[in-house]
């Protein structure tokens, strides 16, 4: 006989489906910013006289939204462990929709001086604070909902939010250049993407509204176990999952903004050296290149799904071990496809890349969650996946191009293997999630 309790439960699939779909939402609304990056901010929002300060500048913007995440993991999080997670869901996604429409109108550094960079640098931190609930919020509703034993490869749904929102975002970047060029799209074809993430709210928020709350949270809930202040005892209670969390997505942070980020600035710029004679750039047409993080997005799709596969029958501990090893391998053999690299080498580089990032990305909306008891675990999951971004991410294209500049691609791929170092004794130092009752985790 049904009861009211168990009447209420979602339909894990749909619960995937949505929280794909919403994370896909997000991540594209990231991604078009970090595309509008390197292909036009730098002309529209900041002075030309000085193009490689320009593009220093428009980079700077990226780190904004790594910082903003962390409070945005504190506010959603405190709510989603105190008022549920599916309110708290549609909350952050029109924080992360509304902040990527107004980008796309923003007027220029032409039209309004300094006021145009200020304005974007509002409109990023909005994006962050969006992106910095939504992931916390997505990954527990999958994994919450999934059945026995599949919670890993369910988790890998809102994790193909990211590679399906990175092919979204350079598809729509790759079109709109193929039909009006290059020098329309950097005129006023970007705003397109921006202002078409309008629609896609609109259909995110739709699914979401459809769900009921997880049944792991509502017992919790009857229980009396949810928390006045879930930020606070989490930060108190349980600071060493989050330091463990942090450091375990680090090299993931790492590894996937040297691809889609410093590999494009690298790629796209004129062949030259630096004073110190290591190779700056490789003169590749950047629409190229954005063909090739297009096969790069669905390599990383395909992995990530493979990835829970192996999470749920290997373990999650020890299959992030393999793959975190092979990555710290993959930064040393860096050079070897980059220094004075060809198209073919550079695709190469992606393909295989994007392969490890899928496998080791893929587990996480698993891992973290699993790592906190479900009272304050929307806060704990989020906070720790977020601060791995100032970690591993929010210097990581910058810190990366001054690497190459002083000691070449080597350089660069120490970076990445030392970040790969702490992830392994991050995750040396856990213990095994693959079989925890999440209604019972303390």
């Amino acid at each position: 006989m049904s009861t009211p309790h168990t009447e209420l439960r979602n339909n894990p699939y749909k619960v995937a489906i949505a929280s794909m779909v919403g994370t896909a939402i997000e991540f594209y609304d990231y991604y078009i910013y970090a595309a509008a990056v390197v292909l036009v901010f730098n002309t529209q929002f900041f002075p030309k006289t000085d193009e490689s300060a320009a593009m220093l500048l428009s980079l700077s913007t990226l780190a904004l939204a790594f910082f903003a995440r962390p409070i945005g993991s504190a506010l959603f999080g405190h709510f989603g462990d105190k008022i549920g997670r599916k309110k708290t869901l549609v909350a952050s996604l029109l924080t992360m929709g509304l902040s990527t429409v107004a980008i796309g109108l923003l007027p220029n550094y032409e039209q309004i001086g300094l006021f145009a960079p200020l304005l974007l640098c509002v409109c990023r931190v909005g994006q962050g604070l969006g992106l910095g609930g939504e992931w916390g919020g997505a990954a527990l509703v999958a994994t919450e909902n999934a059945p026995e034993g599949k919670r890993a490869w369910f988790g890998t749904f809102p994790q193909l939010g990211a590679p399906i929102g990175l092919f979204m975002a350079n598809g729509v970047f790759f079109l709109i250049s193929s039909l009006i060029g290059h020098e329309e799209l950097v005129n006023w074809g970007w705003r397109i993407p921006f202002v078409l993430s309008l629609i896609l709210v609109m259909v995110g928020l739709w699914m979401r509204l459809t769900l009921h709350e997880s049944h792991v949270y509502r017992e919790a809930q009857q229980e009396g176990k949810t928390k006045s202040a879930p930020v606070k005892e989490v930060m108190v209670k349980h600071y060493k999952p989050i330091i463990q969390g942090t450091f375990i997505m680090a090299a993931t942070y790492v590894l996937f903004y040297i691809m889609t980020a410093f590999v494009q600035v690298y790629s796209k710029s004129p062949v030259k050296s630096s004073e110190f004679g290591h190779p700056m750039g490789l003169g590749i047409p950047a629409n190229t290149f954005t063909g090739f993080l297009l096969w790069g997005a669905v390599v990383f799709g395909v992995f990530v799904s493979l990835s829970g596969i192996y999470a749920d029958k290997m373990g999650r501990r020890r299959f992030l071990l393999i793959i975190s090893s092979a990555i710290l391998v993959f930064g040393l053999a860096m050079p070897a496809f980059l220094t004075n690299g060809s198209p073919m080498s550079v695709m190469m580089f992606l393909v295989v890349g994007m392969a490890l990032m899928g496998m080791t990305f893929g587990p996480m909306a698993a891992l973290l969650p699993e790592l906190f008891p479900t009272e304050v675990r929307y806060s704990g999951a989020s906070l720790a996946y977020n601060f791995s971004a100032i970690v591993g991410a929010s210097i990581a294209t910058i810190l990366a191009m001054k690497l190459n500049e002083h000691y070449g691609m080597l350089g660069v791929g120490i970076y990445l293997a030392l970040n790969c170092v702490m992830t392994i004794i991050a995750l040396w130092t856990t213990h095994e999630t693959k079989d925890a009752d999440l209604i019972k985790v303390k």
